[in-house]
C-alpha cells in the first residue's frame, strides 16, 4: 500500500451535524494528530445540540480527544433531524466558520450517509472549503450506508481502545442505544484495520484531490 503524507499541520477544522459524530467518526485520528502536533489549532462546528446537556458532552469530550490542543468549539441549536429545511441558515453559519479559520485538512461527514442531516452537511462543506482537502469520516449507526473508502488513517490498539473509552466516558446520554458499545467501535476500526495492514485504522472518503508526483533524477527512468 503507497503511502502519503499530508506534511506539517497547524490547523485542522472538524464539522459535525450533532455532537458525538467527530468523536465516533475520527476519535482515534484526533488522538494520534493531536500528540504528533503539540499545540495544534483545533477548530470545530456542531450543528445541533446547543444549551443541551448534548452540548456539556461535547466540549468535554472534544478536549479529551484534542490533548493539547488549541481548541474552539461551537455548537449551534438547530433541530435534530430538521437540517434540510435549515439549509439557508446552515449555509450561512458554515460560511461564517470558514472565514474564521484556515484549516490544512478538514474533516466533515460524507455525502452518502443515509441520514439526512449528515448528509446536507457533507453536500454544502465543498462549496465553503473549496480549496482544501476534505476528508468524509464514517458515522457507525443502525443505516446500512457503511462507505467504501480508499483513505485509511493506521491506528495501533492501545490509540482504538482508548477512543472507545472515551466515547463511553463524555456521552452518558448515548450508552442506551445498542450499537453503543465497544464491540462495535473496535469492531470497524479493525475492519478498516484489516484493509490497511494495521491493528485498527479508521477511514475516510476522499471526494477530490490533486496529485503530484516526486521528480526522479533525469536519466534514471527506464535504466536497465
Amino acid at each position: 500500500m503507497i503511502g502519503l503524507d499530508t506534511g506539517a499541520i497547524a490547523e485542522i477544522a472538524l464539522l459535525g451535524a450533532h455532537c458525538d459524530d467527530i468523536a465516533i467518526g475520527m476519535g482515534g485520528t484526533l488522538l494520534t494528530v493531536s500528540r504528533a502536533n503539540p499545540g495544534l489549532r483545533v477548530r470545530a462546528l456542531v450543528l445541533s445540540g446547543g444549551g443541551t446537556e448534548r452540548e456539556t458532552e461535547e466540549r468535554a469530550a472534544l478536549a479529551a480527544f484534542c490533548p493539547d490542543a488549541d481548541l474552539d468549539v461551537r455548537i449551534l441549536d438547530f433541530p435534530d433531524g430538521r437540517a434540510p429545511a435549515h439549509w439557508d441558515a446552515i449555509k450561512n453559519a458554515l460560511g461564517d466558520f470558514r472565514r474564521s479559520c484556515t484549516p490544512d485538512v478538514v474533516f466533515g461527514t460524507q455525502r452518502h450517509d443515509m441520514h439526512q442531516d449528515h448528509r446536507l452537511l457533507a453536500e454544502l462543506l465543498p462549496t465553503e472549503f473549496r480549496d482544501h482537502l476534505v476528508l468524509g469520516y464514517e458515522i457507525l449507526k443502525w443505516e446500512t450506508d457503511t462507505p467504501q473508502p480508499a483513505i485509511f488513517h493506521p491506528l495501533d490498539t492501545r490509540t482504538a481502545e482508548e477512543k472507545a473509552r472515551l466515547l463511553h466516558v463524555h456521552y452518558p446520554s448515548q450508552v442506551v442505544h445498542d450499537w453503543f458499545d465497544d464491540a462495535s467501535f473496535l469492531g470497524l476500526s479493525r475492519l478498516r484495520g484489516v484493509q490497511c495492514r494495521s491493528p485498527h485504522a479508521e477511514a475516510f472518503v476522499l471526494e477530490k484531490a490533486t496529485l503530484g508526483f516526486g521528480r526522479t533524477e533525469p536519466g534514471n527512468i527506464g535504466e536497465h
